[in-house]
């Protein structure tokens, strides 16, 4: 050990300190634990001194001598303790400990994942997990924060009223995301916040969240995907389908005249000057999530929100199985308390339970969220999609196939019954926007309502409905190359 006699002396000038003024133990006993002393004889008589402590016995030189293991402290060194000249502030001597403490632990991982990475035996896949647990468990423990006085907390919420004074009139707080009756209600996504868009397959959340991300960066503020289904890809092509109006299908087979190639070279262009940045490396746990996301916040600080798509495709840390429902809860309870340490809001996208397609009303309710208690505590805004259409469309076609088995039993090919259902499908699957809601089903900090909002089937892409537009008090920004988007197409508070 370098510097040995440094780390003694730090170690016995804040037990000397202790000794000759214990008033202050209990503050102490926040920061500081019995693994931070590196010497066995010093560590033993901090723990004498938190169990004396424990047990209400006073902490003088008496007491704890006599409790002391004799094996682990000698008399010359108990005398070196008490000769160590005793400091009233010791708060300095308490956080270079620690941090020699931490250095001490990320030593001591080191030297473990050199020996484990040198063992055949195990999978690689096997250490990192290991490894990266260690390191969540150190960084969390480092990270404890503690009370604030009331004239901090004053002068920061103070600061943030008049912060949002400048805005005028505005009630948005946080990030907006475009649809303005949702941004009324919720008044953003604000700093700290978990919210979580629930909805049952091809209702279209992954295509709510890439709208809502193109308003987010349309408004200069960075965006971090995090796509455990789709790849990058893929998402993109929604992203400039929805932006440059450019049909979906065509931009997936290529089938662009020179015109369009023009149109998507533009939007590609100016779409790449923002900043969004996707990780699509498949299955993440909360700690590596974790990691990336606040290796990603240091270096593009301007990051102002994080998405998952979709939280139950996250797995536990450990790799024993484990109950599903405890999984989930250590995921969602990570993503809560990571929006607070980043300070950013976290949108994850959930997985709704089938039972709600027995209902007669297939409107998403809260009990609905697959492994729903945790989900439900730790999020601060819950939000579900809801299409009517699709149920519509799926019972249409269950009604033609019968009818047509129907038929064919009779021996006769169509009849009016058919005919209406089939024009009826025929209407649905061919109209151009169709209807979708976003409901409120939790808001911490507000009211719950159902908003109606309207579906762009060919550029893939929720949108206000127009009253919305024309009602709301805040109006469109301008288009990625300052131009007014809503010139141009109809995006969610015109907005790209």
């Amino acid at each position: 050990m370098e510097n040995t006699g440094y780390y003694a002396n730090l170690e016995r000038t804040i037990l000397s300190s202790i000794l000759f003024d214990p008033s202050n133990f209990e503050n102490i006993l926040d920061d500081l634990q019995p693994k931070d002393f590196a010497y066995p004889a010093h560590r033993n008589i901090f723990e004498v001194c938190v169990s004396l402590h424990k047990q209400k016995n006073p902490l003088d030189e008496d007491f704890v001598r006599n409790r002391v293991d004799k094996r682990l402290v000698s008399d010359e060194e108990f005398v070196k303790i008490l000769a160590t000249n005793p400091i009233a502030n010791i708060e300095a001597y308490i956080k270079e400990l620690k941090n020699i403490s931490l250095k001490r632990e990320l030593h001591s991982l080191a030297n473990t994942l050199r020996e484990q990475s040198l063992n055949e035996e195990l999978d690689s896949a096997e250490i990192l997990n290991v490894v990266e647990k260690k390191i969540f468990e150190i960084s969390t423990n480092s990270a404890q924060s503690d009370f604030r006085n009331v004239k901090d907390i004053l002068d920061s919420t103070v600061d943030r009223i008049l912060e949002h004074k400048q805005r005028g009139n505005s009630i948005i707080t946080g990030v907006t995301t475009g649809f303005l009756e949702l941004d009324e209600v919720t008044t953003g996504f604000n700093k700290g916040d978990l919210i979580i868009i629930g909805a049952r397959p091809s209702m279209g959340k992954t295509t709510l969240f890439l709208n809502m991300a193109q308003h987010i960066l349309n408004r200069n503020i960075g965006v971090a995907v995090f796509s455990l289904e789709m790849p990058a890809e893929q998402l993109m092509l929604r992203m400039i389908s929805a932006l440059s109006s450019l049909p979906l299908q065509k931009l997936k087979i290529g089938n662009l005249d020179d015109g369009q190639i023009d149109i998507l070279t533009r939007y590609a262009d100016q779409l790449a000057q923002r900043e969004l940045f996707i990780d699509d490396g498949g299955s993440l746990n909360i700690h590596q999530l974790r990691s990336k996301l606040r290796k990603l916040k240091s270096q593009n600080p301007n990051i102002g929100i994080a998405i998952v798509d979709y939280l139950q495709l996250m797995r536990g840390v450990d790799k024993e199985n484990r109950d599903r429902h405890l999984e989930v809860s250590e995921i969602s309870r990570g993503l809560k308390i990571l929006a607070r340490e980043l300070q950013i809001p976290i949108i994850a996208l959930s997985q709704l339970n089938r039972t709600l397609e027995a209902r007669d009303d297939k409107r998403p309710i809260l009990s609905d969220l697959r492994e729903s208690g945790s989900i439900e505590q730790d999020a601060d805004i819950i939000l579900f999609l809801y299409r009517e259409e699709i149920y519509h469309i799926r019972e249409l076609r269950s009604k033609i196939e019968r009818l047509r088995r129907d038929l064919q039993e009779k021996g006769q090919k169509n009849d009016e019954a058919l005919k209406r259902a089939l024009q009826e499908f025929q209407k649905l699957q061919n109209a151009e926007v169709s209807d979708a809601e976003i409901l409120v089903a939790k808001n911490r900090n507000g009211e719950t309502r159902d908003i109606k909002i309207q579906f762009s089937k060919r550029f893939t892409r929720f949108e206000n409905r127009a009253k919305g537009m024309e009602e709301h008090e805040y109006q469109a920004t301008k288009n990625l190359d300052d131009e007014r988007l809503g010139e141009e197409l109809a995006l969610p508070g015109n907005l790209g």
